[in-house]
């Protein structure tokens, strides 16, 4: 294993303080907690707070998105592993502006019992609390099942959507609606061409040929749907677009943001790669493209690999996708 770091134990709680000495004008921790992060300077008084939280190792997700226009808080776990419900707790009541809170994150065990036991907890404490479960990775489970689906890059959009309405000082009612909305219309895929390495197992939590790639992996290695020769980008692309676009389905006429993700050892040239074929397979099919993210979104450690979303828009969700964002590892303009 080489990485560059001190005592694994303390792989998280070291990164998140070079994160806070680097950006102390944005981020701050919830009375000293480095597990509890939010915005430094909040926003207007009876605004909708906006909550995530889950595993580390997948930067920007999840405290990546704590920033203007995005989330409030973020509660961090270990690698790969749930925040607990105390840390969302104190989370909450920090952000909390007198307009109640909305967690948004994915659709993992942990995680829910633990935002569910902070929700009760919140409630106790008079704090009125709503919760989104993102899932939208059409690998880990069919049509049909999408309850059951992970919940993965596409993620990102629930965060920029719901901050957006959110700045709007719109109730918690709708703030939930839309970030329920955005979940909705948005379809992943990744692929996945080597393993990574838990700092504190020491060791590839998986193995996959160096020859290898496995379609639909999870961004925490779990199983995909087909697993097989490394085949050339034009071809991954296609495979991966395929699943996407018949699931909603996409169709001629549509809309759509595309999110290209790099899973943590991809070079952005590569994802560009993908990029142009995304677009030539969509303008085959009739779909117009608004707007196209090309980066790191929610990676894996090391993982090389990328995985692709599609967020099929209207008015409503193309004009709060349009709005500035702000955030240490996030920065949108008005589009």
């Amino acid at each position: 294993m080489k990485k560059i770091m001190n005592d694994p134990v303390h792989f998280v709680d070291e990164m998140l303080q070079g994160i806070l000495i680097a950006h102390p004008d944005q981020l701050t921790t919830v009375d000293g907690n480095l597990r509890c992060i939010v915005k430094t300077n909040k926003e207007k008084k009876n605004k909708v707070g906006i909550a995530t939280g889950g595993g580390s190792g997948h930067l920007p997700l999840f405290l990546g998105y704590v920033g203007d226009g995005l989330l409030d808080g973020c509660a961090v776990g270990g690698v790969f592993q749930s925040p607990s419900s105390d840390q969302m707790l104190e989370v909450t009541k920090s952000i909390d502006q007198g307009a109640g809170v909305l967690y948004i994150y994915g659709n993992y065990g942990g995680d829910i019992m633990n935002f569910d036991m902070a929700a009760e907890m919140a409630d106790m404490e008079g704090i009125k609390v709503a919760q989104v479960i993102a899932g939208e990775d059409v690998a880990s489970a069919p049509k049909g099942e999408e309850g059951k689906r992970r919940g993965v890059a596409g993620i990102f959009y629930a965060f920029k959507i719901a901050g957006a309405l959110a700045s709007e000082l719109a109730s918690l009612e709708e703030v939930k609606r839309i970030a329920e909305k955005t979940c909705a219309n948005v379809r992943t895929m990744g692929v996945a061409l080597t393993a990574c390495i838990v700092p504190e197992a020491g060791r590839a939590s998986f193995t996959i040929g160096d020859n290898e790639m496995e379609i639909g992996m999870g961004i925490h290695g779990e199983p995909g749907i087909r697993r097989g020769a490394l085949q050339n980008a034009d071809d991954i692309v296609q495979q991966m677009a395929d699943k996407i676009l018949a699931d909603l389905p996409y169709e001629k006429g549509d809309e759509v943001s595309v999110l290209l993700n790099g899973l943590g050892a991809t070079p952005k040239e590569e994802l560009y790669i993908m990029a142009r074929k995304l677009h030539e397979i969509l303008k085959a099919k009739g779909i117009s493209v608004f707007n196209t993210y090309v980066g790191e979104f929610a990676t894996s450690m090391e993982m090389a690999g990328a995985s692709i979303s599609l967020l099929k828009l209207d008015g409503e969700l193309k004009k709060l996708l349009s709005k500035p964002a702000n955030s240490p590892f996030f920065t949108q303009v008005q589009l």
